[in-house]
C-alpha cells in the first residue's frame, strides 16, 4: 500500500509540474507575441527606432503622439476600464480618419511609448514636448479634444489627470 500512494504522489508532482512547464510556456509564448505586435505597428507606421535616441523622439506622425498622450490619460485613472479604452479607440479613428486595425496599432506602439518613459505622467510631458515640435500650437486641439471625448463618462478628472492636463499646458505655453 505505501509503495502505491508513492507512486501515486509522483505522479501527482510530475503533472503539477508539467502544467507549470506548460503555463511558462504560454507566458512566453504572450510575451513574443506582444513584442512582435509593437514591431509590426511599427513597420506599418513606418517607425525607424535610431541608436542613442529615445523612442519618442523618433516620432513623426502627430497622431502617434495624440494616441500616446490620450492612452497615458486613460492610464493614469485610477481604475481605468475596457469601456475608457474601447472610447479611445473610436476617438482616435475619428480624429485621426483611420480603420480599427490602424487604431489598434496606434494604440500598441502608444503603450510601447508610454512603457518606454517609465510611466503614463513622464511619457505624457515627453509626448507633449515632442508633439509641440511637431505641429506646434496646431496640436493642441485635437489633442484635447480626443482627450475630452475619450474620458466625457469620468466624473471629472482626478489629481494626477490635472496635473498632466496642466504639464501639457505648460507645453503648448496656454495659461
Amino acid at each position: 500500500m505505501p509503495v502505491i500512494i508513492a507512486i501515486v504522489g509522483i505522479l501527482v508532482a510530475a503533472y503539477f509540474w508539467m502544467n507549470r512547464a506548460r503555463g511558462a510556456a504560454h507566458a512566453a509564448s504572450d510575451l513574443a507575441d506582444m513584442a512582435n505586435d509593437v514591431r509590426l505597428a511599427a513597420r506599418r507606421f513606418g517607425f525607424r527606432r535610431q541608436q542613442n535616441l529615445h523612442p519618442v523622439e523618433s516620432i513623426e506622425d502627430p497622431n502617434l503622439a495624440i494616441a500616446g498622450i490620450a492612452l497615458a490619460f486613460v492610464e493614469l485613472d485610477d481604475f481605468p476600464t475596457q469601456d475608457h479604452r474601447a472610447m479611445l479607440n473610436v476617438h482616435l479613428r475619428a480624429h485621426s480618419r483611420v480603420d480599427q486595425e490602424t487604431a489598434d496599432e496606434m494604440v500598441v506602439l502608444g503603450r510601447w511609448f508610454i512603457a518606454e518613459c517609465g510611466g503614463a505622467a513622464p511619457a505624457i510631458s515627453r509626448l507633449s514636448r515632442k508633439l509641440y515640435r511637431l505641429e506646434g500650437h496646431a496640436a493642441l486641439d485635437p489633442l484635447l479634444s480626443v482627450i475630452d471625448k475619450t474620458l466625457a463618462g469620468q466624473n471629472g478628472l482626478n489629481t494626477q489627470q490635472s496635473e498632466a492636463l496642466h504639464d501639457v499646458k505648460n507645453v503648448f505655453r496656454v495659461r
